[in-house]
């Protein structure tokens, strides 16, 4: 008998560690499953005392960096990078001081034919979100100089850890 291609499949078992989950949520850190500390660094902060608006890039692609290599088992080597960052979009809500150590969080929210779209919250120590924002990433062929589909395995991955099926979108435009 063949399968309905409107029923959605049935859920993926949940990969460990996902009990942090449950103590983040309590924590009110969002709904995030994954989030990684980053340190806040002298060097970050500008003459008006806070972070430089640059930074919350680098704070996510340090958190990204994580969650690519341990969530969606990437090797962690910079020659093993399969995409290239696409798109950036970040909106500033706090102030980031030093010193401190931020929470940022990352979680997958849709997959495209050749890209994955990332969303990222940025918290202080005191709990206040800072940044939050979303990153496209297009699968990318490096040797070939052009773009590949997302890998079967990676969209499984990241929708066994987000505990859902990620909705299906049309690659951005060039």
């Amino acid at each position: 008998m063949a399968e309905d291609p409107e029923t959605p499949p049935p859920p993926l078992p949940p990969l460990p560690g996902r009990g942090e989950a449950a103590t983040a949520m309590e924590k009110g850190l969002g709904s995030f499953l994954f989030r990684a500390e980053v340190p806040v660094r002298f060097r970050d902060i500008d003459v008006g005392g806070h972070a430089h608006h640059s930074h919350a890039l680098a704070y996510f692609e340090e958190a990204r960096w994580r969650y690519w290599t341990d969530v969606a088992g990437r090797e962690a080597r910079a020659e093993a990078v399969d995409y290239i960052l696409a798109e950036a979009r970040l909106r500033y809500r706090a102030r980031i001081l030093h010193p401190d150590i931020l929470s940022v969080g990352v979680r997958a929210e849709s997959v495209g034919r050749t890209h994955v779209e990332l969303a990222y919250e940025v918290r202080t120590g005191r709990n206040e979100v800072a940044v939050t924002g979303s990153t496209i990433l297009v699968m990318y062929d490096y040797a070939a100089g052009k773009s590949k589909p997302v890998p079967d395995d990676l969209r499984v991955r990241l929708e066994r850890h987000e505990g859902r099926p990620l909705p299906r979108r049309a690659d951005p435009s060039r």
